[in-house]
């Protein structure tokens, strides 16, 4: 065993900037998967991604090769839609993709006077005209949803603006706060953490984003593993956020964890 594998029992991981780009498959990452499977080490993906429902995004990581199985994959999506439905919601306004919508199946939408208003990323539609029907919701009274607020994401192209500056934007406009689903909410965390049976201090959070991934992590007594892949920047590490390990790819956290080479190590599922 090695000593950076003495120090958890189980590990939550990132998935957008860790284990992708965009549509894109960070290299050595779905060997690096096969070979935590291989040495029977628990693990959850805990993604803030907002754009697909949680079976759907579980379908596409399954085509790419990552072998995962639906019960250990939680998304934004997944946990606002049972939020929701805890609340006793019967209407909601989505200012989510169609997919993501697949989710809240049973709910009625309605833009005029919702009980909810759900913001996630909606990307080149968040035309001024959907924001300002949002924004008149929540003024009749909706309660603001948000999936989560990260600043930006990274794709193949670049950097892009995530749902976070539109939530903020509908914040100030309206004067309310909204309840955010995702990393770094604590309850998002501990919901994981109930699935593992693990208390926080035996498990680490893998991920690319300092204040979702590490300081949510920390803010529950987990462990925060920061990768340098997706939107990590150097300058973040100069923020007073302190990770407890940093890594240069999740293949290379996971060659330290296992103490192996993973290369050639492919899933067979």
């Amino acid at each position: 065993m090695t000593e950076l594998l003495s120090t958890v029992d189980a590990l939550m991981i990132d998935i957008d900037g860790v284990l992708t780009i965009g549509n894109q498959v960070i290299p050595g990452a779905r060997e690096a998967i096969a070979a935590l499977r291989a040495r029977g080490i628990p693990r959850r993906f805990v993604t803030n991604s907002t754009i697909t429902s949680r079976r759907t995004l579980h379908e596409r990581l399954v085509a790419w090769g990552f072998p995962i199985e639906l019960e250990e994959l939680f998304t934004v999506t997944y946990a606002a839609a049972s939020y929701l439905r805890s609340q006793g919601a019967r209407s909601y306004f989505p200012l989510l993709m169609p997919d993501a919508q697949l989710e809240f199946q049973g709910l009625e939408v309605d833009e005029e006077r919702p009980e909810f208003l759900v913001v996630g990323d909606l990307g080149a539609s968040f035309t001024f005209t959907r924001l300002n029907k949002a924004f008149r919701a929540l003024l009749n009274g909706a309660q603001f949803v948000a999936l989560q607020k990260n600043r930006y994401w990274r794709t193949e192209e670049g950097l892009f603006l995530d749902a976070g500056p539109f939530v903020v934007a509908l914040e100030y406009a309206a004067g309310v706060g909204a309840v955010v689903i995702g990393k770094p909410n604590p309850a998002y965390f501990r919901m994981v953490l109930e699935d593992l049976g693990l208390p926080p201090e035996r498990v680490a959070m893998v991920g690319d984003d300092i204040e979702s991934d590490i300081r949510g992590a920390k803010q529950v007594g987990m462990q925060g593993w920061l990768v340098k892949t997706g939107k990590f920047r150097r300058e973040d590490l100069g923020r007073g956020i302190w990770p407890d390990r940093v890594f240069e790819s999740f293949r290379d956290m996971v060659e330290q964890l296992t103490g192996q080479s993973i290369q050639g190590v492919r899933s067979k599922e």
